[in-house]
């Protein structure tokens, strides 16, 4: 059933006369359901011709300023569906002439004036199909998708001109119309452009790729349109509003639709009307696609990581452009990660982090790495088994267990609470004066230990001067010789350890050396553990 009735007709006869598509006029009629939008383009032009040529008569004579044109539809034999039908210059489906006759040689390139040709064969199947193919050559990995269309911002300009156009043209028989029925034809009443293409174009995609439309995938194909004259058509806008319009550094154009869209807000009706024409003029040429990019969200893995050398930094040691050392922990986990994922970068973080020289034992250190633009998304548990191997197998310097897929969401409980976790290490230490057992003893029965750490020498480069009150829970000692003895700590996470031992030149207070009344040095360092439930422990 044809979605319009009598009372569009007034509206439908003004808008298809000057140049504008029978989708974006159910669009301005109000039609709100899918169906209509979906018919190809050549039924709707034969179903609206159909309806405006039933009860002319009747129709001409209701409309009281009805508009000079006369139309005629047409449908030549070389017609070319899809998206190549919009570069035939001169080879028009809608001729409009100011005495009704066609004109086939010297016709206007049939482009709406509203939607710029989006609403026309971006619309049809062949177009579809294209994307469709180059979805399909992007080697992603995909279940479902979202669908995002980008709009050339003149568009609203243009849709604004079409609505003063009927306002001003038919405001007084729209009132007669609709007051009867307690009814009013608002600007809100018209549908979005966007809802339209994604009414038409959703199934098609859908159909196309096999796969749903989900407005919560991760996979997104982006398809963004352009047009020629969108600096010609936008640029009083910028004129009578230059506030609105300011260069961005990530923009090409302050032209965006935001700043359109802000400056139709202030600008008055008489004002727009004096600098754009309405209805709006056909443009000389149809929109392009820019571009049709494909893109998944990124995926998240976790785990929990040994270090078992002294000479391995936890992220790549570079000082001034130099690298310090050939590898990382971060690298020797993230490389085999990259290839298996397919994906463009990673973002690697961690429950804290060691010094170069301290080996990381026990349960390991939980961290996360975030994959970015995963081409491959989907494995089994045995392939993360087996991938966890594969690292394991190709560093004797790192260990990985635990490794699994997690969410976004999930990474936030292993930096929940951080400094309220407990870590444990051991600790190395050497004493200038010769020490006893007795002399050592002391420090198994101090608990929940103050101390003030000022901000380490050795990282004040990269971390703000401050004084941070930590506190060593648990201290238990093993005497070595009369200048060494192991130190076992349960502390505050994020207690700088060789800081309390040496003292940093009293930057902690009180530290080893003062507790015993030495000179003090920390010789090797190992994290035993790290008191963080995450990622959960996996079955081997």
């Amino acid at each position: 059933m044809f979605p319009l009735t009598v009372e569009n007709k007034h509206v439908a006869q003004l808008l298809l006369s000057t140049g504008t598509c029978p989708r974006c006029i159910f669009r301005f009629c109000g039609v709100d359901f899918h169906a209509p939008y979906k018919l190809p383009y050549k039924e709707l032009l034969r179903e609206l011709q159909k309806f405006l040529e039933a009860e002319e008569d009747e129709l001409v004579s209701e409309v009281p300023n009805p508009p000079p044109k006369k139309i005629r539809l047409q449908e030549p034999e070389d017609q070319i569906d899809g998206m190549d039908s919009l570069s035939q210059n001169g080879e028009g489906k809608l001729s409009v002439t100011e005495d009704g006759s066609s004109s086939s040689k010297n016709s206007n390139l049939n482009v709406c004036n509203v939607c710029l040709g989006i609403l026309q064969d971006f619309c049809e199947k062949e177009f579809i199909k294209k994307v469709c193919q180059k979805v399909e050559a992007s080697g992603f990995e995909f279940t479902n998708l979202v669908l995002s269309v980008s709009f050339p911002p003149q568009l609203s300009v243009r849709e604004h001109a079409a609505w003063l156009l009927v306002k001003q043209e038919m405001g007084e028989l729209i009132f007669m119309l609709f007051r009867k029925q307690s009814l009013s034809l608002g600007r809100n009443d018209i549908v979005q452009l966007k809802e339209a293409y994604k009414w038409i174009t959703h199934p098609l995609f859908s159909e196309e790729l096999g796969v749903p439309i989900d407005g919560k995938s991760l996979f997104e194909v982006s398809v963004v349109f352009a047009h020629p004259e969108t600096v010609e058509d936008c640029h009083f806008l910028r004129a009578i509003c230059p506030d609105c319009f300011k260069p961005a550094k990530n923009k090409q154009s302050v032209f965006t639709r935001m700043a359109v869209m802000k400056a139709l807000n202030k600008i008055k009706e008489e004002d727009f009307c004096k600098q754009f024409p309405c209805p709006p003029n056909s443009p000389k040429a149809v929109c392009t696609v820019l571009e049709i990019e494909c893109a998944h969200g990124a995926v998240f893995v976790a785990g929990r990581y040994n270090k078992y050398s002294r000479n391995l930094p936890q992220t790549p040691w570079i000082i001034d452009g130099e690298r310090k050392l050939e590898s990382s922990v971060e690298e020797l986990i993230s490389d085999h990660l990259l290839k298996v994922f397919k994906a463009e970068s990673f973002n690697f973080s961690s429950s804290g982090r060691e010094d170069v020289d301290v080996r990381t034992l026990g349960n390991g250190r939980p961290f996360a790495i975030e994959l970015v633009n995963p081409h491959r998304v989907h494995f089994t548990s045995q392939e993360i088994k087996e991938l966890q191997q594969k690292i394991n197998n190709s560093s004797n310097k790192i260990q990985v267990r635990d490794l699994q897929l997690v969410t976004r969401e999930a990474i936030g409980h292993m930096k929940e609470g951080e400094e309220e976790k407990t870590k444990t290490y051991s600790a190395l230490i050497w004493t200038n004066k010769a020490i006893q057992r007795k002399d050592i003893e002391f420090l198994d029965d101090i608990k929940d230990l103050n101390i003030d750490q000022k901000t380490p020498l050795r990282v004040l480069h990269r971390r703000p001067l401050a004084v941070r009150t930590r506190i060593i829970h648990s201290m238990e000692t093993r005497y070595v010789d009369e200048h060494h003895f192991r130190l076992y700590l349960k502390t505050q996470a994020g207690t700088y350890i060789k800081e309390f031992v040496h003292g940093d030149f009293g930057r902690t207070k009180p530290n080893i050396g003062s507790l015993m009344d030495v000179t003090a040095d920390i010789l090797e360092l190992d994290v035993e553990s790290v008191d963080v439930d995450w990622p959960p422990a996996l079955d081997d």
